[in-house]
């Protein structure tokens, strides 16, 4: 068995329920290969080639169970932001920017999706997409705001009118700037399919093979934010509904694509919006919980293994969590009672995650070693444990990094 296969048996084993040679160790990787190997976001998000070769010495150095972290932190993606102009994100090394130079990507939340456009986009969604959404989430897409998109009638006589409003200045300059930025992006994939690649000839798993968000997550993350979402859960109560009902075939598809790609891999859904006290449990029952459940079970069709990404405490959803497949399913915790999570899932679901992660960077290294062990003596007993970060690794003390992975591999022996 080679050390690919020795290290995904491991992890799937744990999936499963079943006891593994020992705990999977499977730390959130994020920044701190990049720090580690001396350089900055900043640079990485300019610079895709200084990210990978620092993923590839943290995977040589510290050998873990898997790696990931490097998909979501825009390696390389600098130039093409720099074309869009997004309104919704900052990034490291952006002109003007307010944020540290090894800060990952910061999301500048606000409501898209205004309350007299509330009809629009109930009637005409793909209208407000092009007219309202495009233009002011993203500076390069401004031009598409002012063609009347909506109101062109199909067929020959609109075709004038379509390339009246294609041929603006503004217009044409957006169009040169969509050929670069596919260009830049096709760059990137090809770069980052090809690090995926490297990893995993030498050995090391890596989790980003297919991915999928909650309806709720992506009304609240992408048209309403936070703040307004949260009153239309009584003041719109049906427009997010109709979302969702119109959002999860979307999400189905999406799932089948990567199933067809990444046949028996793992499946990853952040969970952005369903923490304890977010929402009262009716409503994560009605609006949250139905939909992911939904699709954490169409995931299990398609023969992927969901690997639910749970932020914020978590603990009072345990309740909804358990009614899934056996050993069928992983979920990630940020912030929950760890040992609970054994109590009320352990015979059901694997569980993973729980190590504060700001222990790597404040902790002494006894601390961090009696964190690692009473995770392991809580969680491991009968398989269905992976050791995780809570979150991302970023700024940590080295000895307390080596000592958290040396002590799951000594200490996590079954």
């Amino acid at each position: 068995m080679t050390n690919y296969e020795a290290r995904l048996k491991r992890i799937m084993d744990a999936a499963a329920l079943k006891e593994p040679d020992r705990v999977p160790c499977c730390p959130v990787n994020q920044t701190f290969p990049i720090l580690h190997a001396g350089h900055t976001m900043a640079e990485v998000l300019y610079d895709f080639d200084k990210g990978a070769e620092a993923y590839i010495k943290y995977a040589e150095q510290f050998e873990p169970d898997l790696v990931w972290g490097h998909h979501w932190i825009h390696m390389g993606m600098g130039p093409m932001f720099e074309l869009m102009d997004p309104k919704i994100i900052q990034w490291a090394g952006q002109p003007g920017s307010i944020l540290h130079e090894n800060s990952i990507h910061q999301w500048i939340e606000f409501a898209v999706l205004e309350d007299d456009e509330m009809d629009m986009f109930g009637q005409d969604y793909t209208g407000w997409v092009l007219e309202k959404g495009f233009p002011k989430t993203i500076g390069l897409l401004e031009p598409l705001g002012k063609m009347g998109l909506s109101r062109m009638n199909p067929g020959y006589l609109g075709v004038p009118q379509l390339a009246q409003g294609f041929s603006s200045p503004e217009a044409k300059e957006m169009i040169t700037k969509l050929w670069k930025i596919h260009d830049l992006n096709s760059e990137i994939m090809g770069k980052t399919a090809a690090l995926d690649s490297k990893l995993e000839e030498m050995g090391y798993p890596v989790l980003m093979n297919g991915f999928a968000v909650v309806p709720f997550d992506n009304y609240s993350d992408n048209f309403r934010g936070t703040i307004d979402t949260m009153f239309d859960l009584t003041d719109r109560r049906e427009i997010v509904q109709k979302y969702n009902e119109m959002n999860l075939p979307q999400t189905y598809a999406q799932v089948e694509m990567f199933s067809k790609i990444f046949p028996g891999r793992f499946c990853f859904m952040p969970l952005h919006k369903g923490m304890d006290k977010f929402m009262s449990d009716k409503d994560y029952g009605e609006l949250y919980w139905k939909d992911l459940q939904a699709i954490i079970l169409h995931i299990i069709k398609c023969g992927m293994v969901p690997y639910i990404y749970t932020e914020g405490p978590y603990t009072s959803r345990l309740e909804f969590l358990k009614d899934v497949p056996p050993g069928k399913v992983i979920y990630h915790f940020e912030e929950c009672d760890m040992l609970l999570a054994k109590k009320v899932l352990g015979d059901v679901a694997c569980i993973a995650g729980g190590f504060n992660v700001t222990m790597l960077n404040f902790a002494s290294k006894q601390q961090v070693i009696d964190e690692v062990k009473r995770l392991i003596d809580g969680c491991a007993q009968g398989g269905g444990y992976i050791f995780e970060t809570s979150c991302g690794m970023d700024e940590v003390k080295i000895e307390n990094i080596e000592a958290m992975f040396e002590t799951v591999k000594t200490y996590g022996k079954y």
